[in-house]
């Protein structure tokens, strides 16, 4: 990340060393990430997104963690997790279906599907809306892992949650 240049201190330093210590494959991942976006503009959001399709979540020392490693303030960082309802402080003891409510598949069956699936799914797993999975075309679609779904009914989405 460009701008801010700013020493770290003894106890930073220290910390981050015992950070790493702890989990060493964790914030070996962290760093690949990190070198994999950091020359682009705007590099927070791709690396965020990266931690959390890899973690389930970005939690509170991977953002201290991420603050040093960027040379960017906590708050900036929170600020930023905080603004995107699709970054979790932890992970989900349940496995998350995205479901798109965008207007393609409103108009294709959204909201039927939403309400039925609540039944069929039982506790078993959770649901969230987001907007736009970019199948408007094949929708109502949804989003188990990273795998897409297009086309769906109720009997197509309970076969899907069966499966997990």
């Amino acid at each position: 990340m460009k701008g801010k240049k700013e020493s770290k201190t003894v106890v930073q330093e220290a910390w981050i060393k015992e950070l790493v210590l702890k989990n060493p494959a964790k914030y070996l991942l962290i760093d690949d990430i990190v070198s994999k976006h950091k020359n682009m503009e705007g590099s927070l959001l791709p690396i965020l997104h990266d931690i959390q399709f890899e973690f389930g979540c970005v939690e509170d020392e991977t953002k201290r963690y991420l603050a040093n490693v960027l040379n960017l303030t906590r708050a900036e960082i929170q600020g930023i997790v905080s603004f995107y309802h699709d970054f979790a402080n932890a992970p989900s003891p349940l496995p998350i279906i995205k479901l798109c409510g965008a207007e393609a598949c409103q108009a294709r069956g959204y909201r039927k599907l939403r309400d039925e699936i609540g039944v069929v799914a039982n506790g078993r797993c959770q649901i969230e809306t987001v907007y736009c999975l970019g199948l408007c075309s094949a929708g109502p679609s949804a989003m188990i892992g990273s795998d897409v779904h297009a086309q769906l009914n109720t009997e197509k989405l309970r076969h899907l949650i069966e499966a997990l």
